[in-house]
């Protein structure tokens, strides 16, 4: 028996299969294009993936929104049946979710007084928020209580180091993120922008190199200055792509060849719907554990 339940929400970039297979409730987000609204499908729908990429490219730009306090007490309240709940967040440097999360599970405390519920903002997005529910699943698995779980994670999500880079900069134009005539050089220079998230989950672009060959390399190179262990790394990683699959495995089998003691295979997914709605396709992310992420204004 399971001490307790362990959730988190769709934008973890991992398939809704793994949530299943892990017994890991989701709470989901949603996109709208053109007053539609669409579920941040998680792969569960064949197609949803296509039909979104098919909507950027007629040009649409889509919003998303946070999730209110009304989706989380409802959510909240049917893991509490179930038992005590460790509700891992959205990180708030993408969201301010995380805030409608406290208030709803202080709500549900007076509700379910016998049972415990634990919200933490996880300071992480994508795949590196998969990472580190991953851990948490793993630890809930071996036996761990809700309390080592939740301080755990507390104590370790500033080391889930997500290190990405784009190679279509259209959509950045697209969402206004980019000037017209500075997506257009460099697209012909063929630049790839250089991203991190800092301390507080926030998008930081430090550098930029020319071409997807150096942008693999330079997420290598930083990947074996910050990862636990160095090029000995022995923890998971995983890596994540929107609408690239061919430069995330190339990606992939430049990370395993440096690092031949990653524990397992190194599991390739999916940027999901919201993330995507903010970068578009064209981009790949690496998530690993290394050391603290460094603040905005510190550089690597």
């Amino acid at each position: 028996m399971r001490q307790f339940v362990l959730s988190c929400e769709s934008t973890i970039d991992l398939p809704y299969s793994y949530t299943q297979e892990r017994d890991i409730p989701v709470l989901f987000y949603s996109y709208t294009v053109d007053g539609k609204e669409y579920p941040d499908d998680m792969c569960r729908t064949p197609g949803s993936l296509d039909r979104f990429y098919s909507l950027l490219d007629e040009g649409k730009i889509p919003s998303t929104s946070q999730l209110n306090e009304f989706q989380y007490e409802d959510f909240f309240a049917e893991q509490l049946q179930k038992g005590d709940v460790l509700h891992i967040c959205f990180g708030t440097g993408m969201t301010t979710s995380y805030s409608n999360a406290v208030i709803a599970a202080e709500r549900m405390r007076v509700k379910y007084p016998d049972r415990k519920l634990v919200v933490i903002d996880s300071l992480c997005s994508s795949s590196g928020y998969g990472l580190l529910v991953d851990a948490a699943a793993d630890m809930r698995d071996r036996g761990c209580t809700l309390d080592e779980t939740a301080g755990w994670i507390s104590a370790n999500r500033q080391k889930v180091h997500h290190q990405f880079f784009s190679t279509e900069l259209k959509f950045y134009r697209r969402s206004g993120r980019m000037s017209g005539a500075a997506a257009a050089i460099a697209t012909v220079l063929d630049i790839c922008p250089i991203m991190r998230l800092d301390d507080g989950g926030h998008i930081i672009a430090y550098g930029k190199v020319r071409g997807k060959k150096n942008a693999i390399k330079e997420t290598v190179c930083t990947m074996e200055q910050h990862a636990q262990g160095g090029v000995n790394y022995s923890g998971k990683c995983f890596i994540c792509h929107s609408d690239c699959l061919e430069i995330a495995e190339a990606t992939k089998k430049a990370v395993s060849e440096h690092f031949p003691d990653i524990n397992g295979e190194i599991r390739i997914c999916d940027i999901g719907t919201i993330i995507a709605s903010h970068c578009g396709p064209g981009t790949v992310a690496v998530f690993f554990f290394g050391d603290d992420r460094a603040p905005e204004k510190s550089g690597r």
